[in-house]
């Protein structure tokens, strides 16, 4: 039954995204249509089949039976329909075929054009309504970078404090990973390790293996292992634990973050010899985890650790905010696909489909709510 519900859901999702996405696209390519004086006989969101609609004026507006796509039928013109049965006739003034080729050029393009337009609008209401939670990259002390991951792969390591992207030094966190970042012909990040700066260059294959495992986002935030609440009757209160412990050391083996003790305890096979830092006091406890594998801690508050800015946007400036998103992941995507033609990154692993929109978008909503679909 919940295989069933999940389909549903993703399919749901899909659904409302894709009927978003095609009814601008199209709407583009309608409107420039009208504005030339071209006759528009069908305005169709899906594709044939018909199995609903009315018509007003010289338009059909209807839903079509495949719910993959859409499109306008403008008179003159070959478009998904395939008729080609007035090419024998003369032009007539409202075809699409009888107007100047600058006007053609602007209808054809004037899908993207609104797919644009839309990113626009979708990046500035959310920041209009909610603004926005920036990480200052100065103030993220280091990385935590587990082994076995894309991050490890191409030289990160935990505790490296990220400076520079190309060279670059970025006011946020999240700048140094934007599409057009990850995207650009050269790529390469500024760390200090042990006190040295050190470039690391990422290969022209990084999209491909980001694909696959992900990239850097805050979750590598590194923070300190700082307990917070401890649980009432939790094996952490047993061991005699309390909030504002720092856990330093696990096993004997030395730790410097929360994401290391909550991977020792995980994968614990047994009790845990705890060094823990009290003040000035320095010793040691044994703990034993539960049947999940959790001895009932919390992380101290996140915003005690680390600095986070939150920027709220007037009308103005979150109109400025969406056209400067838009024209970051515009480029991020012409840059993709130049990766792509020149052969830097594979077509089968970094372009997709319906049904590759239809995870993304289910992913993103389970992880974020409406934000994450928006986004």
């Amino acid at each position: 039954m919940e295989w069933i519900v999940e389909i549903m859901s993703t399919l749901g999702i899909f659904a409302a995204a894709l009927l978003i996405l095609v009814f601008f696209h199209e709407l583009g390519h309608f409107l420039a249509a009208k504005f030339f004086g071209m006759r528009v006989e069908r305005f169709s969101l899906g594709f044939p089949p018909r199995i609903w609609g009315f018509k007003k004026g010289e338009t059909d507006y209807c839903i079509g039976a495949t719910p993959l796509g859409g499109y306008v039928k403008i008179s003159g013109m070959i478009d998904e329909s395939m008729d080609t049965d007035y090419l024998d006739k003369e032009p007539e003034p409202w075809e699409f075929r009888s107007k100047p080729v600058w006007q053609r050029l602007i209808v054809i393009t004037a899908g993207v054009i609104f797919n644009m337009i839309l990113a626009v609008v979708i990046f500035a209401g959310i920041a209009l309504t909610i603004g926005e939670q920036k990480v200052p990259t100065e103030s993220v002390s280091g990385i935590y970078v587990p082994d076995s991951t894309v991050v490890h792969e191409v030289g990160f390591r935990t505790g490296d404090k990220i400076v520079a992207v190309n060279g670059e030094r970025v006011p946020y966190f999240s700048d140094l990973f934007s599409p057009a970042q990850l995207t650009a012909s050269e790529l390469s990040y500024t760390v200090v390790r042990n006190g040295e700066e050190l470039t690391l260059s990422m290969p022209d294959s990084l999209l491909d293996q980001v694909g696959k495992g992900g990239f850097i986002d805050q979750n590598n935030i590194m923070f300190p292992s700082l307990l917070g609440k401890i649980q009432g009757g939790s094996p952490a209160e047993a061991a005699g634990l309390q909030s504002g412990d720092k856990i330093v050391a696990v096993n004997g083996d030395q730790i410097s973050s929360w994401q290391e003790l909550v991977e020792k305890i995980q994968n614990a096979n047994g009790p845990l010899e705890l060094t823990v830092l009290r003040g000035d006091e320095r010793f040691q406890t044994e703990v034993t985890p539960n049947q999940e594998n959790i001895i009932g801690i919390q992380l101290a508050q996140t915003s005690n650790l680390l600095e986070v800015k939150h920027i709220q946007y007037g009308l103005f400036g979150s109109i400025g905010f969406g056209i400067e998103k838009t024209e970051e992941t515009f480029t991020g995507i012409i840059q993709g696909f130049a990766k792509m033609f020149s052969g830097d990154i594979s077509v089968k692993e970094n372009l997709g489909g319906p049904v590759a929109i239809a995870q993304f978008t289910k992913d993103a909503t389970d992880r974020a709510g409406w934000l994450g679909f928006w986004n």
